[in-house]
């Protein structure tokens, strides 16, 4: 090995890392490289799947009530002795056709307390442990739809506007005060089974066949969520150690 290269194998080595929406698609991808690093994982989320790391603490939890949240992340602090890091990735997108008109009341209420509420709550009930523990780090996972442009999703994207915002402020209170970090990774189209339903459901109404999403990437392709995990785990390693508050749009070179 090159004296230059960097020996990743053992990067997260007794740290304890809980993340949320981790039984498939990129939270899934992002507990599994976190464990391939040496850290000790729990994943949340409501059902287990194939994709769901064998090596991760699975913790069966719904993010969408305050008692949901507080009980995942007590059932991961007793499991792993402690949090060193928080991966917010749970989310729940639904397209409502033809425009943002057809968004219901409740299609609000339910998209804000999913993406927003859910992160705020399950940040607040890991804060105390995190404030214990040495170089502590969240990571939010937003999307692309927080940007102009998504009627039939403008609800989707403001959750995840405001939880960009929320990040940044974060980052500045806990930073000073606990020096915590706290960052954002904002996909753009990943290939992953929710993604992949509202993706072909959109072209459909579009009139576009499905394979016109990855056209219009820069580099040719949608996402994979090992693209996602690898971004993340940098962020949340010693290597990103004086970066927080940043937003990092991994997206093929997508302009938005």
């Amino acid at each position: 090995m090159s004296k230059y290269a960097l020996d990743l194998s053992k990067e997260f080595a007794g740290r304890r890392a809980l993340v949320t929406g981790g039984s498939r698609g990129i939270g899934a991808a992002i507990a599994q490289r976190l464990l391939d690093a040496g850290a000790k994982v729990a994943v949340a989320a409501r059902n287990r799947h194939e994709q769901t790391p064998a090596g991760a603490t699975f913790i069966k939890g719904d993010i969408r009530t305050p008692e949901g949240c507080k009980k995942i992340v007590e059932e991961a602090i007793k499991a792993l002795g402690g949090l060193d890091i928080l991966v917010n990735n749970a989310a729940a997108a639904k397209l409502v056709l033809p425009n943002s008109e057809a968004i219901t009341d409740a299609d609000w209420q339910e998209t804000i307390a999913s993406n927003l509420l859910s992160v705020v709550r399950i940040t607040n009930a890991a804060l105390p442990t995190l404030k214990e523990a040495k170089e502590a780090v969240i990571l939010m996972i937003s999307s692309g739809s927080e940007l102009p442009g998504g009627g039939p999703l403008v609800h989707y994207g403001a959750s995840k506007a405001g939880l960009n915002y929320y990040t940044k402020a974060l980052a500045k209170e806990l930073g000073a005060a606990h020096k915590i970090r706290v960052n954002t990774v904002t996909p753009g189209g990943v290939e992953t089974p929710g993604g992949d339903i509202i993706r072909n459901q959109l072209m459909a109404a579009m009139g576009a066949p499905p394979e016109a999403a990855a056209a219009q990437v820069p580099l040719g392709r949608l996402g994979l969520p090992s693209d996602i995990a690898e971004a993340s785990v940098f962020l949340l390693s010693p290597r990103t150690s004086w970066v927080t508050g940043q937003n990092f749009y991994v997206n093929g070179g997508l302009a938005f």
